[in-house]
């Protein structure tokens, strides 16, 4: 049998430790069902026996403590809510162990916001990981050694899983099942769990926030004229000129500050306006490219779908229709 190590570290998400032991339990009676053996033993790993998360208002009681698990074949670092620095803090203990498992052969897998425990081990170091898109900036803050990939779902990197916010984690969740059992098993799981097998992005959830959690005053003069003026034709020179610096001093700085080029912060300024009008408006896709300073459609749909990871029809049909609701 394959030991499926889930940890419950201080101040996680709750979902992020019960969703994995209870699909990987289900797995284990899909198999049983079909005439097949289980295959994961489940246990959850605590620093303490008991840890209480959401103010005490759970309680959640481990299998086994960190030195009573011999080995393990997998291990979950569930998200971890809150202030990012305590949490790290009271989570100390769980680094050395994790490096431990892992020389000693063990995968192991973050959800959501657990990468930030995961990169802390330093395993990440020149490899490709993923996290709730809310957080990115602040990661690459703390992890600069560390390849973020901005909309990913699930990065895969020698035996190192981490997938993307919230519930993205359950594609990972499928996935790993799928790659310790079968492709059937997967699907059944996903329709079980009623999962969007193989959903590979959250660029369709991402908001862009603008990138102001810096301290160069004339970078984010050049993002505030930006974003109260999207609608218009913005060049670079004329930003550079606005601020008296340089076009590749202030194109430098600009990158330094916000992560991306002026150019892409630009695109993202205009998108996000143009998604807020596909889903609160009734105006059709040639009204809001012009709303937001495009008039080429191709190139509008280009930047949309680069950005989003749908094109402008379908994230209108996505996010701006009616839900149905059935009523008795």
């Amino acid at each position: 049998m394959k030991h499926v190590s889930i940890l419950i570290p201080e101040t996680a998400v709750i979902e992020a430790i019960a969703d994995p032991r209870y699909l990987f339990t289900a797995v284990n009676e899909f198999l049983q069902a079909s005439g097949k053996l289980p295959l994961f033993k489940v246990e959850l790993i605590g620093m303490t026996k008991e840890v209480r998360l959401n103010n005490s208002l759970f309680s959640v009681h481990a299998d086994k403590l960190l030195h009573e698990v011999e080995h393990t074949d997998l291990i979950f670092v569930p998200a971890i809510s809150g202030n990012i620095g305590y949490a790290m803090e009271a989570n100390q203990d769980l680094l050395p162990w994790i490096i431990k498992h892992h020389a000693k052969g063990a995968e192991v897998a973050s959800l959501c916001m657990g990468a930030f425990l995961l990169a802390a081990t330093g395993l990440l170091d020149g490899r490709k990981c993923s996290t709730h898109w809310l957080f990115a900036n602040q990661f690459r803050e703390m992890f600069p050694e560390v390849e973020l990939v901005d909309g990913s779902i699930i990065t895969d990197a020698q035996g190192l899983y981490s997938s993307g916010g919230a519930n993205s984690y359950w594609n990972l969740l499928l996935y790993l099942v799928e790659k310790h059992t079968d492709r059937d098993t997967a699907i059944l799981a996903a329709k079980y769990f009623a999962i969007d097998i193989d959903r590979e992005s959250q660029l369709a959830f991402m908001m862009f926030q603008g990138q102001k959690g810096h301290e160069d005053a004339k970078i984010k003069k050049a993002q505030e004229f930006i974003d109260g003026n999207y609608q218009d034709r913005i060049t670079v020179d004329q930003l550079a000129d606005m601020l008296a610096l340089g076009r590749r001093s202030f194109e430098r700085r600009f990158k330094s500050a916000t992560k991306n080029t002026v150019i892409e912060y630009i695109q993202r300024v205009k998108i996000e306006a143009a998604k807020r009008s596909f889903e609160s408006s009734r105006k059709n896709i040639t009204e809001v490219m012009f709303d937001v300073g495009y008039t080429d459609t191709k190139s509008f749909r280009d930047v949309f779908k680069k950005i989003t990871g749908l094109t402008p029809i379908e994230y209108r049909n996505k996010y701006h229709k009616a839900v149905s609701v059935l009523q008795v």
